[in-house]
Formats: C-alpha cells, structure tokens, sequence
C-alpha cells in the first residue's frame, strides 16, 4: 500500500512551549491523516526525561485527525539564551484497515523491514511570557502615557476650563434673553429695546470668544504609521 502524496500534515511546525521556572507547560500538535488509508503514527524525543507525550503512538483513520499533547515538565533553571536543543520525530506509516495501536506489530516503524516510514522532525521552541505580553503591554503603555500627558497638559487644560465657562455663560445669557422676549411680549417695557440690543451684544461676544477658544484648542496628533 503506498500513497501518492505525503502521510499526515502536522500543526504547528514547531513545539512552542511558554517557559516558566517550576511549572509545567504543554503545546499541542494536530496529526491529520492525509490518504484514503490508515496510518499510524510514533513519537520519539531526543530528552524523553523532559517530555510527557500523550499518545505517544496511534493509528488514525482516512482523512481523520489525532491531536497530541506534548508536555515539558517543571525546570529548576533557564536555559542558557533561552535556547532549546531538542528535537521530536513524528514517524508514520500505513497499517492494514481496522489496526488498533495496541495491535500493531514491534517492527511497524522499522525501516529495515522495507516499509515506507515517512520522518517529520519538531524543533523546540521556549517563549518567556515576558517576550509574549512585550508587544501588547508596550503598546498600553503609550496608549496610557499619551491619555495622561493629554489630560495633565496644563494649556490644554485652562483652554478646556475657560471654553466651558464660555459655554455655561452662553447658556445663561440665552436664557435670560428668552425670559425678556416673554416679558416685552406682556407689556410695553421703554427699556426692553435697550435691554434686548445689550443682551444680543453679549451673547454675540461670547459665541466669538467661545469659537477662539474651540479653534485653538489642539488637535489630537496623527496616528504613527505601522511600520
């Protein structure tokens, strides 16, 4: 039995394990059988003292998938660079239809018996959760440093402060130019026309300050371009 094309696909390409000093880590690899046969597979490790690998052998069925969970046990120390040297080998072959692991024979993976044994070799990778998490806190970090120098600039501030005063006295005059509409509309007050003109003049003052203050506030600074 031979098949056209390669055995199984394996996911991820690399063991990628999020190294901590003491505690267990695990990464898992998705075996997907590639043929209309069945396949087993074996893994074998060049430091089988580190590695819990579950299962370490089966047999998937046509187009079906197995995932393995391989599990770097507790370290006393950091390797040197945080550099790892060892590697896994992922062996696999066609098996008559209906195998069962538990069945096969103990030449299944034997080269010398002339079976086709196809090879797919893992590297080892440790990541530090600190080099993990650096892209994503070194970004909240300008988000947050750039919202407190914003917030903290003392200009912008008293421009804030002195637009909204503008704004509550606009409101205020508006209201008090409504209230003497209602009145000249009740009775004929001499004054209300003289009233009425320096209220209007008010107001038009402090929409213009109003606007002076809007238009020299500072706008927000452009997105930095992704690089």
């Amino acid at each position: 039995m031979t098949a056209d094309g390669p055995l199984i696909s394996v996911q991820p390409e690399e063991l990628k394990f999020q190294f901590e000093l003491e505690k267990q880590c695990f990464c898992d690899l998705k075996v997907t059988n590639k043929t209309e046969h069945y396949v087993a597979f074996k893994v074998k490790t060049t430091s089988p003292k580190k590695y819990f690998v579950r299962p370490n052998a089966g047999v998937i069925q046509p187009w079906d998938s197995s995932v393995i969970r391989v599990t770097l046990q507790a370290q006393k120390e950091y390797p040197p660079d945080m550099q790892c040297k060892d590697k896994f080998l992922l062996q696999s072959t066609i098996v008559p239809p209906h195998s069962e692991v538990d069945e096969l024979p103990q030449d299944t993976f034997n080269k010398d018996t002339g079976k086709t044994i196809e090879e797919c070799k893992l590297k080892v990778v440790y990541l530090s959760p600190q080099a993990a998490l650096g892209n994503s806190e070194d970004e909240s970090t300008k988000g947050f440093k750039q919202s407190f120098d914003d917030n903290t600039n003392p200009g912008l501030q008293r421009l804030k402060e002195e637009r909204d005063a503008a704004v509550r006295q606009t409101q205020q005059l508006m209201q008090e130019l409504e209230l003497l509409k209602r009145r000249g509309n009740r009775k004929n007050d001499p004054g209300f026309s003289l009233k009425f003109a320096l209220l209007v003049g008010l107001i038009g003052i402090m929409v213009g300050l109003l606007l002076n203050l809007t238009l020299s506030s500072p706008s927000p600074a452009p997105a930095a371009p992704m690089e």
